[in-house]
């Protein structure tokens, strides 16, 4: 190895040619890409932590020229694997990949290497989060405790438990459900006319429970707070404006924190409970994709990991040769 001088990151000292190649390139990040110093702080690291990992065996680079033998896709990948192996967290192995690719594009710009040998690198996919629902129990205790708090006809609670009701009896999203208009309601029917994502339009049952909480907030709820500057919302918030989305999660989070043993959740949480609660209850993977407004069945497949995840939790708490 050739003269080194000290630099900060990475995994001890550098060549000097090397050391020089990495401070061009961090001198680009901060003038040419405009990045943060946070950002090139890190991409420095890990830019030396991968050129000393080429230089673990003894026979790695010294100069800029030898480089291009030595930084190839295999030697990326080998890299990662041997951080994967060390139990480094996805998060950062992400960032070392995004680290590499930006190295590889300047190096290969500046006719360091030959080609861009980094641009099939893929960073580890990020492990999907399973999303935090409720139970039947838990979902059932949650709207006995708006309807306990409706009991007494305030405008207010009335709201809050129609919120609640919505958002888990027709798994709507909660910009959805703070976007409906009186006349969204199909009473007879008992349909919500709802707009999504991208505008598109989708027609949602409801059953009778919501059915009386909707008759109770229109009659009881809805006049006491409305202004003339209310206009057709249905949701109105203390001023008689249209209800917000964060007044919308605060009432959930209000109700769920009240709730005895069941977990302070927020709306989107409802929309997830309600989706698990259909399809364990049968209902078929396009309904509850048409009844979310999902444009794949993709989306909506995640619900069914859920209904897998909790019936293998079921089966190690139940079976005895589990």
């Amino acid at each position: 190895m050739g003269h080194t001088h000290g630099a900060t990151g990475g995994h001890g000292p550098l060549p000097l040619a090397l050391e020089d190649v990495v401070d061009d390139y961090v001198t680009d990040l901060r003038t040419g890409r405009s990045r943060s110093e946070a950002t090139a702080r890190s991409y420095r690291s890990d830019v030396r932590a991968l050129l000393t990992h080429l230089g673990s065996d003894g026979d790695g680079p010294d100069t800029a020229a030898d480089l291009a033998g030595s930084l190839t896709l295999p030697a990326l990948r080998g890299w990662l694997a041997a951080q994967v192996g060390a139990g480094a967290a996805r998060s950062t192995i992400a960032r070392r990949v995004a680290a590499a690719r930006s190295f590889s594009t300047w190096a290969f710009r500046r006719g360091v290497l030959s080609m861009d040998v980094a641009a099939r690198l893929e960073a580890p996919r990020a492990r999907r989060h399973l999303p935090q629902i409720l139970d039947r129990v838990q979902a059932s205790e949650t709207i006995r405790t708006a309807d306990l708090g409706a009991a007494e006809g305030d405008p207010i609670a009335l709201r809050d438990r129609l919120v609640v009701e919505l958002l888990y009896s027709c798994g709507i999203r909660v910009a959805e459900l703070c976007g409906l208009d009186v006349d969204d309601l199909d009473t007879e029917r008992r349909l919500l006319r709802v707009v999504g994502k991208g505008d598109r339009e989708r027609a949602v049952p409801y059953g009778p429970p919501a059915d009386r909480a909707l008759r109770a907030w229109l009659e009881g709820g809805r006049p006491a707070l409305a202004t003339p500057a209310s206009g057709p919302a249905l949701l109105l918030g203390a001023r008689g404006g249209r209800l917000d989305p964060r007044a919308a999660r605060r009432a959930v989070n209000e109700v769920t924190a009240a709730t005895p043993g069941s977990p302070q959740v927020s709306p989107h949480a409802l929309r997830h409970s309600s989706a698990t609660h259909l399809l364990e209850g049968g209902a078929d993977l396009r309904h509850v994709q048409e009844l979310l407004g999902h444009s794949t069945p993709a989306t909506t497949q995640v619900y069914t990991h859920v209904s897998a995840e909790r019936l293998r939790a079921a089966y190690r708490g139940a079976h005895p040769r589990a």
